[in-house]
């Protein structure tokens, strides 16, 4: 059943697409978040707020639309895309769900309530050298102390986090596009739709001209959470959803997208869990289920593995999700990164 936490952000992300009366009575503190906004950039425009500036170049991918928009994949797809031009990425995060107070290197041994999800996520599919921390200057300073063969820093979110300078920004936006068009909490962006970025990302959507691509998440496979090498093809779930109970569970910004994905791959699903994004799974919300087959995020499953009861379920696959785009955009970027001097 889906939780009252998730039926809640359910609700406010729908006002949050149109402009009826609880949008219109929220927008009068839409206009002070506004005002707000426009002094933060104000003062570090004229310096009063003081910017971080690398000796190595940074890229940044983030959203102005709150919650999540599938910048993990992109994160990934990015520092494969690096790699491949002799390049040596490393990446920068928050670590939203993390315990740490502090700076923190990441392993792909160790647990999201240590260094967060996400971060976790991309250690585990990418090795590269990774940081979490609040403050991300900070972050990338210690991790170009510790890890000086870095040539470039990805930065996975950090779009408003003004005080570290970047080379390039990537905003990522998904089919929802900017909503009602108005600022927090009248609607969902965190900085106005006209907002500047070198390259836009529409994930899930059809992108426009002029520096815009489209992204897609694709999946061929579920994988056993207990054995990840235990593989079922997507297709051959498909042929079995008539005869088996198939679900879907997903702790993610945007749950509707995961399970859209697989319903165009042909699976029919007997029910849909949306839990609330970071969802840490310390509770079994399986408990009651009676699926055959419950399939779950790769995201959600880097937490699963640290709840026994979950490890033990054995209906619960995971399915691996890779970022592909349309365009020359990793190109794009190459170029812009030759004109700026690496350590």
């Amino acid at each position: 059943m889906p939780t009252f936490s998730s039926l809640f952000a359910g609700s406010l992300m729908r006002a949050w697409q149109r402009r009826g009366v609880l949008a219109c009575l929220l927008w009068p503190l839409s206009m002070l978040f506004l005002l707000l906004l426009t002094a933060r950039r104000a003062l570090y425009a004229v310096g009063l707020l003081k910017r971080t500036t690398l000796a190595v170049p940074v890229i940044v991918i983030g959203n102005i639309f709150v919650g999540g928009t599938g910048k993990t994949p992109l994160v990934i797809w990015l520092i494969a895309q690096l790699r491949a031009q002799g390049f040596t990425p490393g990446v920068i995060s928050r670590g939203y769900g993390s315990q740490a107070e502090q700076v923190q290197p990441v392993s792909a041994d160790m647990s999201p309530l240590q260094v967060g999800d996400e971060p976790l996520l991309i250690a585990q599919k990418t090795g590269a050298p990774m940081m979490v921390g609040r403050k991300r200057a900070a972050a990338a300073q210690a991790l170009l102390t510790a890890h000086p063969e870095v040539n470039v820093i990805v930065s996975d979110d950090g779009l408003q986090h003004y005080a570290l300078a970047r080379t390039i920004e990537i905003q990522l936006s998904d089919s929802r596009g900017h909503g009602n068009g108005w600022l927090l909490p009248a609607g969902p962006l965190r900085e106005p739709a006209s907002r500047c970025s070198d390259f836009y990302v529409v994930n899930g959507g059809i992108a426009n001209t002029g520096g815009s691509y489209a992204m897609t998440l694709k999946a061929v496979r579920a994988e056993h959470l207990a054995q990840r090498s235990e593989q079922l093809e997507l297709s051959e779930l498909a042929k079995q959803s008539g005869t088996k109970n198939i679900a879907a569970a997903a702790g993610i910004g945007n749950p509707a997208r995961f399970f859209a994905m697989l319903r165009a791959q042909g699976v029919a699903l007997s029910a849909e869990l949306a839990l609330p994004d970071h969802f840490d799974f310390s509770s079994n919300p399986f408990e009651h289920s009676t699926a055959d087959i419950m399939l779950i995020t790769e995201k959600d499953a880097v937490k699963c593995v640290g709840n026994h009861a979950l490890v033990q379920n054995t209906s619960l696959w995971v399915v691996p999700v890779e970022a592909t785009i349309d365009g020359s955009l990793a190109e794009n970027i190459v170029e812009k990164l030759r004109g700026h001097p690496t350590a």
